[in-house]
């Protein structure tokens, strides 16, 4: 029970999805995606310990800082960012708006997965908790966080490629950074972290909602790369 608790909420929003995009993606991009996302939590594990480990004190404040915006938000962000911008935005397959959007997720919660199995089978008992108590918590605060950080990746990556190049390239680092570190400094403080999945809820569904509709008056997939 909880282990499916574990895996099941990330392969639940991972089908939502795959399976709104009008076009499907190939599986096997999918696949390499998520795969993708869940090897780089391994240099995500080290390059947090390290960098917590450097300016770690007793500072309750501090701590959460640099917990949330640098040893969170900004290793996992740009690992993210990178296997997007490296593999994902230089296969044929990924022609449209969408498509960006659904990569997002996939190498999000592909990150999200592993994550979670190590909170919730080693580190569970670090916060005294038991390893179902931290997977029920997490299915609906840190798992969907990192499903939504994606769609945001992913909606300025589609903005970037597509669109209207420039600063969405940025933006699509920056903004799920700032949601991300936000979430992680705050939960040293709850439980105002969850206003901010809340919002992070409402700005997602509005950009995907958007593309969607979009999509939806769309008669063939391909879009050509203006970058």
């Amino acid at each position: 029970m909880t282990l499916l608790i574990t895996i099941l909420p990330s392969l639940a929003i991972l089908f939502y999805f795959i399976y709104s995009d009008k076009f499907k993606e190939p599986r096997k991009i999918i696949i390499i995606t998520f795969l993708l996302g869940v090897l780089i939590t391994i240099p995500a594990g080290y390059l947090n310990h390290y960098v917590m480990e450097f300016f770690e004190n007793n500072n309750r404040v501090n701590n959460a800082l640099i917990g949330g915006f640098f040893a969170g938000g900004l290793v996992e962000e740009s690992l993210k960012f990178l296997v997007f911008y490296f593999y994902v935005l230089k296969e044929k397959a990924f022609n449209e708006p969408m498509d960006a959007i659904v990569y997002g997720v996939v190498v999000s919660l592909g990150f999200a997965t592993l994550e979670n199995y190590d909170y919730v089978f080693r580190i569970a008992e670090e916060y005294e908790m038991s390893p179902l108590d931290m997977a029920i918590g997490r299915a609906f605060t840190a798992v969907p966080l990192h499903a939504l950080c994606g769609v945001i990746m992913g909606f300025y990556f589609g903005m970037y490629a597509f669109v209207s190049g420039g600063k969405n390239l940025s933006l699509a680092l920056i903004v799920p950074y700032i949601f991300h570190g936000t979430y992680n400094f705050l939960c040293a403080f709850p439980p105002y972290y969850i206003f901010v999945i809340f919002i992070l809820l409402v700005f997602s569904y509005l950009l995907h909602n958007n593309v969607k509709e979009t999509q939806r008056l769309k008669k063939r997939e391909h879009e050509e790369k203006i970058i």
